[in-house]
C-alpha cells in the first residue's frame, strides 16, 4: 500500500492522507475515482489499464507499479498489483546492514570503481531488480552485493535462490554476505560469511575477515603418493582430481578482487551436490580445463629467479661429489706423487719484466717413525681392479630387497621399490657407487 498515487491519464498526484486528496478545487474527487475503479473491476479491466500508479517510492526509483483503490473500515487505501512492489515500501535496514553497505561502497570507490546502495535496475516495462549495493567493476562486470542478516525464505519468488538466479540472468553477479553459519552452509548461491559483529566494528577501516565462502583449489594426481582418497573408486585411478581448501580472506580484498575480476564464483559438483564458492581466476581456469578434459597446467611460476621474493635459489643443488671422488680409497698411496710446480703470479699490465724467478721446492715431509716389531700392525693390501669390481657389485636377487611400495632413495631421493641390507629404500647402483665400502683387511701371507 502507498499514500501517494499518480493518475496517469489526468497527470495529477493524489495524497490519500488528505480528505480532498490534495486538490481543494476538485470536491468529491475520491468518490469519483473510487466508483470509476470499481466499475473497471466489474468489467474485468486489467489494473495496468486503469491509469493509477504508485507515486511514492516506486515512481522515484523510475519503476512503474500499477495500483487499484479500495475502502476497508472507512479507510481509503491504494493497493499494489504485485506483492514485490509492496515489499519495496517495507524495507527496514539494521545498523549492521547499513554499515556493510557503506563499507562496500567505500572500498570499491577507493580503487576507482563506481558503487551505490539500494540500486533498482529496470529489467522490463513493469519489473525491476533491487540490489543492496551494486559495484561497477572491470570490463563492465556488475557485482550485486546482498547483505542478508535476517531470516529469508527458502522457496518462492522472494527466496535467495530465485533472487540470485534473476540477478544472474540479467548480467549481475550475485554476491551474498551474511554472519549466520546456517546460511553459509547452504548452496543456493555463492555465500560468504563473517563473524557476528556490531555496526561500529563493521564500519571501521580495520581488517574484517571472511571466514567462509572463499576456497583455494588443490589439484592432485590419484596415485600411490596421493594424500587424499579417490572420489570415484576405492583404488587409485591415475586421474587428476581437485580438492577445495578453505581459505580466509579480508572483506575489503574480497570486494576489490571481485570488482577487478581476480576473484570469481564457481560451481563445483561432487556426487549429487553442487558447491558454490569464490576462487581466484587462475583456479577457475584450471578447473574448467579439468572439467573439459584438457590437461591441467601447474600454477605459473616466475621465469627468472630475480623475480622471486627471496634471493635464494629454489632449484636443487647441482654441486654433487663425483663417483670417482666417492670411490677413492682412504689409505695413503705407497708412492709419492711428483711435486706440482707453482706458477708465478701474473705480471701487472704495463710493468717491466723482471728476472725469472725460480720456483720454490716444496718442503720434504719428515720421515715417519718406524714402529717396533712387537707393535707392527698388519698392512692392508691395496685393492686392485678385480677387488674393486667385487666391492661395487651387490647381490640383491633375494626377495627381501624388493617392496611393492615406492619410497625415495636414501642417496638420490628418486622413488624406488628396492631396499638395501638395512631395509632402507635405495637403488642398487646408488648403493654400489655411494654406499659404504666392503673392504677386506688383508694381513701378511694372504
Amino acid at each position: 500500500m502507498a499514500n501517494i498515487v499518480w493518475h496517469e491519464k489526468w497527470g495529477i498526484e493524489l495524497d490519500l492522507t488528505r480528505d480532498d486528496l490534495g486538490h481543494e478545487s476538485l470536491p468529491g474527487l475520491w468518490d469519483l475515482l473510487y466508483q470509476g475503479d470499481r466499475m473497471d473491476a466489474l468489467r474485468g479491466v486489467p489494473v495496468s489499464r486503469r491509469g493509477l500508479q504508485c507515486g511514492g517510492v516506486c515512481r522515484k526509483a523510475g519503476v512503474v507499479a500499477w495500483m487499484y483503490l479500495r475502502e476497508r473500515g472507512g479507510r481509503r487505501e491504494a493497493v499494489h498489483e504485485r506483492s514485490e512492489d509492496e515489499e519495496r515500501h517495507r524495507a527496514v535496514l539494521s545498523d549492521e546492514h547499513k554499515a556493510y553497505q557503506e563499507r562496500i561502497v567505500r572500498t570499491a570507490e577507493s580503487v576507482g570503481f563506481r558503487a551505490d546502495s539500494e540500486v533498482r535496475t529496470p529489467v522490463g516495462p513493469r519489473s525491476w531488480i533491487q540490489t543492496d549495493t551494486l559495484v561497477q567493476g572491470e570490463g563492465g562486470i556488475r557485482i550485486g552485493w546482498e547483505v542478508q542478516l535476517s531470516t529469508v525464505g527458502v522457496e518462492g519468488p522472494r527466496s535467495v535462490k530465485a533472487r540470485a538466479a534473476r540477478a544472474a540472468k540479467h548480467g549481475i553477479i550475485p554476491a551474498w554476505h551474511t554472519d549466520r553459519s546456517d546460511y553459509a552452509s547452504r548452496s543456493d548461491t555463492h555465500w560468504t560469511r563473517s563473524d557476528n559483529l556490531p555496526a561500529e566494528v563493521i564500519a571501521k577501516s580495520g581488517d574484517l575477515r571472511v571466514v567462509s565462502g572463499y576456497r583455494a583449489l588443490e589439484f592432485w594426481r590419484c596415485d600411490d603418493r596421493a594424500l587424499y582418497r579417490c572420489p570415484q573408486t576405492q583404488r587409485r585411478c591415475g586421474q587428476t582430481h581437485v580438492t577445495p581448501k578453505p581459505r580466509d580472506v579480508f572483506f575489503d580484498d574480497l570486494v576489490r578482487g571481485t570488482a577487478a575480476g581476480l576473484i570469481v564464483p564457481v560451481e563445483h559438483r561432487t556426487g549429487t551436490k553442487t558447491h558454490r564458492f569464490w576462487v581466484t581466476d587462475a583456479d577457475r581456469e584450471r578447473l574448467e580445463d579439468l572439467n573439459s578434459g584438457r590437461p591441467v597446467l601447474p600454477p605459473a611460476e616466475p621465469e627468472d629467479e630475480r623475480d622471486l621474493p627471496t634471493g635464494a635459489s629454489h632449484r636443487a643443488p647441482t654441486c654433487r661429489p663425483s663417483v670417482q671422488a666417492a670411490a677413492a680409497p682412504s689409505v695413503q698411496p705407497a708412492t709419492a706423487l711428483p711435486p706440482i710446480p707453482i706458477q708465478p703470479p701474473p705480471r701487472p699490465i704495463g710493468a717491466w719484466p723482471s728476472a725469472p724467478s725460480i720456483p720454490a721446492q716444496p718442503a720434504q715431509p719428515a720421515p715417519r717413525p718406524k714402529p717396533t716389531a712387537a707393535a707392527a700392525p698388519a698392512i692392508p693390501r691395496q685393492p686392485g681392479p678385480q677387488d674393486r669390481a667385487e666391492e661395487r657389485l651387490l647381490d640383491w636377487r633375494s626377495s627381501v630387497h624388493w617392496s611393492s611400495e615406492q619410497r625415495p632413495c636414501r642417496y638420490c631421493s628418486v622413488a624406488t621399490n628396492l631396499r638395501d641390507e638395512d631395509g632402507v629404500p635405495s637403488h642398487k647402483t646408488c648403493a654400489e657407487d655411494r654406499g659404504p665400502r666392503r673392504q677386506r683387511p688383508v694381513g701378511p701371507g694372504v
